[in-house]
This record gives structure tokens, sequence and C-alpha cells, in this order.
């Protein structure tokens, strides 16, 4: 039986110093996962705009401040040592969490409240289960997987079985974002 070592685990630094191509790269772990880059489509752009809206609304009409919502494969470290460095589609990010960023880096060190991530057509099963657990294990409070192919959208929480929902159907913040409510019509129309 032979042993096989680990693989050398990657810093964010060494990270970022690798050249832009055509690659879609994350760190997870400490470990590098690329793919060929995907090519986003117009259900994919016409989701990420509508959520972004829609939930930059809900921002908007909050009496006190909670938070601020980014769009646009945010970068976003989510854990150190070993690092993880993620792009989201649409992320929420705390008050608090965007107030302690300095101008080190470009991306939010932190990991948002909610995490949306819309499906593309090359997109694996396997890939976005594993990329739900990282933004769980990291303390992201939701996760919203979008799929425009069936316009639904699956809610994750830690400790909680995933949940389906369509377009007949409203989805919520819940209590962790007090009053933000859409029908997920919305988020394909």
């Amino acid at each position: 039986m032979s042993i096989v070592s680990p693989p050398d685990l990657v810093t964010l630094d060494q990270f970022l110093l690798i050249p832009r191509d055509d690659m879609d790269r994350e760190l997870i772990r400490g470990e590098v996962r690329e793919r060929p880059m995907t090519r986003r489509n117009r259900f994919h752009a016409k989701a990420e705009a509508n959520l972004a809206r829609l939930i930059g609304n809900w921002v908007a009409n909050q009496t006190e401040p909670t938070g601020a919502v980014y769009s646009g494969e945010v970068g976003c470290i989510l854990h150190r040592n070993p690092d993880t460095n993620v792009g989201i589609d649409v992320a929420y990010f705390s008050l608090e969490t965007i107030a302690s960023q300095s101008n080190v880096t470009t991306m939010i060190d932190g990991a948002p409240i909610l995490a949306i991530e819309i499906l593309s057509p090359s997109d694996q099963q396997a890939e976005i289960a594993e990329k739900v657990g990282v933004y769980l294990d990291a303390g992201v409070k939701l996760v919203w997987i979008v799929d425009p192919h069936f316009r639904t959208v699956t809610v994750h929480r830690e400790q909680t079985p995933p949940v389906l929902f369509n377009v007949n159907q409203s989805i919520s913040g819940e209590s962790i974002l007090n009053g933000l409510e859409l029908n997920v019509a919305e988020i394909f129309d």
C-alpha cells in the first residue's frame, strides 16, 4: 500500500499571484479549484440582477441600516488557515462585517449572512454541494441555490434539511433577515 501525501496548501497571497486566464478559480480550504470559465447566460444574468435589486430594495426600506448587498462574483474570504476565497453571485453582509474591511484587499474578509449562488449550465452537483458546505461551515446563515432552468430556489441552513421553493411560492429571510420576503417568480421575471 502506498501512502499518498496531502497536497501543499495554498495561501490567499499565493492564490492571488496566479495569473488570470480563461480559468475560473476558487480557493477552498487551501486547495485551488479550477474549471474552464463559465459562460453566463441571460437567464443567470437576469436572476442575479433581480435578486440584487429585490434585496437592495429591502435594505433601502429598513428603518435602521442592517447591512449591504453585493453582486457580480463578489470576492469573499471565508476562512483563514487554511484559506478559503470564493466568488459569490449575490451576497448580503452585516454592517459589522462591512465596517471591519481594510484597504489591504478588494475582497470582503468575512462570511455573509446570505449567500446566493445562481446555477449555470456547466455547474456540477458535487461542486454546488461542496460550496454549500463551505458556506455553512464558514458561518453563512442562509444559502440560496437559484436554478434559472427549473425556476426554483433551494434554501440551505445549518442543521436543517434543504427546502425547495418554486415560482408559485414566496421565499423569506426568515428570522435572520426579518421582513425580507420575495415571490420566487420575481427572481426570474
